[in-house]
């Protein structure tokens, strides 16, 4: 109810209450108030990010979680829907997966509870520390806090942002005030140093290859330099004109062993990669795709050629970051170096401001210049500091007020999804520090999946994730975009996330896997939809106008994980079929195409485009799963970003 207030209303009554508060104080005894010195925090509370709860928030809020109980309670009966029953003819079997490293007694209701995070044996250490502290600060009457000069040192911090962004974007040929070659020549002993693969080892890694190759081609004879091929006209399409799926490929041919390919890409980019032509690219994608691409292709390889090509892309999106409150334009155009909100809205999607802060952080560590980690930082700050629903957010914020849109949907697919993973991923990214906004907002966010968003199928006990239109009424729709999920969480609880995102992993690989082998293609549509009851015919069925395939990576990536982080190979059986589909029915003369409905293998309704994702993502992890090694790509020390490019782990 509070959040359907409007922020006038909020304001007020925050106000009314803090008045009330104020004059409660003044009439306080002098002796009551010096007692206050004695007060000692109760466990249960401190506020969300000062502790782990026991329980996730609003367990009676989903039908089928039991609500909280006393430590004298019997545990109660788990219900059919909460203890994820795994039928006979279901694919993936509950003895595949990791599940010795879950309590017998393990259910979604468990939540984020301090004995569930088993790797974060200091959290509870730092957490009581802060709680400890933040009462030493309210007690401490005789030592106030100068909030003028620490206003006045904000305002100098953000001055001198300021001053670095506009030097920045004057000159984006240098950094830190001098020319990138020769910036880049001092830090030589600091230049990442090349990796070594060793191309494919068996027949299914062969046949990747194979595909990527037949790709390539087709983009090379009918599209070389353009952003994508059309496989199926013979011609190209443009979107941004910085050549995508050549930037994009790199990292994945340097890994295939694809010297010559590499070669003649890496040739393409020193010479024919420009940045300074006057046109509006999207900050998220151009971000991801290529200063991703640019980025990985550099670490993979040592080339610092690549280093520097980031570098002057890096300079060029930094106008984004001139809105009035810090969150970033959706639209930049790289040659006038100027930025502004899309054309079709005030808003920018939360996905695309909050998934940028990977690559931008690689490239201040990699160039040791703080200014790009310094600006996607901020954005970190001030999304946290927002309200939000459950650990959950809009899909839209604004960049001019820094606020989310009122009663916008919130979903984990298209807009949404990647603020989740880049929660965590910046997290691995960054050391795994105790205490961190980025896990606990994670952990928060996760909470809220699970009790509102995540429902059962009434026959099947299918576990999808659906969405909240307008904020709060749900749609048991899921995007195919979702199926990123079951990787992220595993890789979560790899981390020493609870079990309950692991239970929540496996039912989503579950679920994933049927959107593709019940399609007569077996191939996954766009959107899937879910049965609410009984009255629907299917527990999951596809409209006809969400039918289309396009290449798409994210469940290729949940299976890649999944098997890299078990060694389980029934993940690389799962994968092959998939890969059979997308070779028998996307696979035309000049590489592959997406296709108009999955629905019917006589009638798939070819739609002559194949995305930089295909060779970025979609055959890197294909590879990277049917690989020998599952840890050809270490998860331990590289963080893939949301493109499927891999950037090293620092410490801190």
């Amino acid at each position: 109810s509070w959040n359907q207030l409007p922020r006038c209303q909020r304001n007020l009554i925050i106000m009314g209450i803090t008045a009330f508060c104020v004059m409660m104080l003044l009439f306080l005894p002098g002796d009551q108030l010096i007692s206050m010195k004695d007060v000692r925090l109760k466990p249960g509370s401190a506020p969300f990010h000062m502790r782990r709860e026991d329980t996730l928030q609003n367990p009676h809020h989903h039908p089928n979680l039991p609500a909280e109980k006393s430590e004298n309670d019997q545990a109660p009966e788990i219900s059919a829907a909460v203890a994820s029953p795994m039928t006979e003819d279901r694919l993936i079997k509950q003895e595949l997966l990791p599940i010795d490293k879950v309590a017998a007694n393990a259910v979604y209701p468990d939540g984020n509870s301090e004995e569930n995070v088993v790797k974060l044996p200091e959290t509870a250490v730092a957490l009581n520390d802060n709680i400890n502290g933040a009462i030493d600060i309210v007690n401490n009457v005789e030592q106030p806090i100068d909030r003028e000069a620490s206003s006045l040192d904000a305002a100098n911090d953000l001055s001198d942002l300021q001053i670095e962004l506009k030097e920045a974007i004057q000159q984006p040929l240098n950094l830190a005030g001098e020319n990138i070659e020769l910036h880049l020549q001092k830090m030589q002993n600091q230049l990442a140093k090349a990796q070594h693969f060793h191309g494919a080892t068996n027949e299914r890694q062969s046949a990747v290859v194979a595909a990527f190759k037949h790709s390539w081609a087709g983009y090379k004879k009918y599209a070389w330099g353009h952003d994508n091929l059309k496989p199926i006209s013979q011609t190209s399409h443009e979107w941004f004109g910085l050549g995508l799926s050549i930037v994009d490929s790199l990292d994945t041919m340097y890994i295939m062993g694809l010297e010559d390919e590499f070669n003649e890409a890496r040739d393409w980019v020193k010479n024919s990669l420009k940045f300074h032509t006057s046109r509006d690219v999207n900050l998220f994608e151009v971000t991801i795709r290529v200063l991703g691409g640019l980025l990985s292709a550099y670490h993979l390889s040592g080339d610092h050629m690549f280093l520097a090509k980031a570098s002057e892309l890096g300079n060029r999106l930094l106008p984004s970051f001139l809105s009035p409150s810090g969150i970033p334009y959706s639209d930049v155009n790289l040659g006038e170096r100027s930025a502004h909100s899309p054309k079709w809205s005030p808003d920018s999607s939360t996905s695309e401001v909050t998934t940028i802060q990977l690559e931008f952080r690689d490239l201040s560590r990699s160039t040791n210049v703080p200014i790009y980690e310094r600006v996607v930082s901020i954005v970190n700050e001030k999304v946290h500091a927002l309200d939000k629903n459950h650990g959950l957010v809009p899909i839209f914020i604004n960049a001019n007020t820094g606020t989310f849109r009122n009663y916008a949907t919130i979903s984990l697919g298209a807009r949404g999804d990647s603020y989740y993973e880049y929660l965590l991923k910046q997290w691995l990214q960054t050391g795994r520090k105790d205490n961190d906004n980025l896990i606990l907002d994670y952990m928060q966010a996760i909470d809220g999946v699970l009790t509102q968003l995540m429902r059962r199928t009434p026959r099947e006990n299918w576990v999808y994730i659906g969405e909240l239109i307008n904020g709060h009424d749900f749609k048991p729709k899921m995007d195919h975009l979702t199926c990123y999920l079951p990787g992220t969480l595993l890789l979560g609880h790899q981390n020493g996330m609870p079990d309950s995102h692991l239970l929540l992993a496996r039912d989503m690989m579950d679920t994933c896997y049927q959107t593709y082998i019940k399609q007569p293609t077996q191939l996954a549509a766009e959107i899937s939809y879910f049965a609410l009851n009984d009255k629907d015919e299917n527990d999951i069925y596809v409209k006809p106008n969400d039918a289309h395939n396009l290449l798409r990576p994210e469940f290729i990536e949940s299976l890649f994980y999944f098997y890299a982080l078990t060694g389980n190979r029934t993940y690389q059986d799962m994968g092959w079929t998939i890969f059979q589909a997308f070779e028998k029915h996307t696979k035309v003369a000049a590489g592959y195409t997406s296709l108009g409905n999955v629905k019917n293998t006589l009638n798939t309704r070819m739609r002559d485009l194949m995305e930089s994702f295909w060779l970025s993502e979609t055959l890197k992890y294909f590879y990277l799963l049917f690989s020998d090694n599952r840890k050809e790509i270490d998860l331990e020390k590289w963080v893939f970003n949301s493109e499927g490019h891999p950037l090293p782990v620092y410490q801190q």
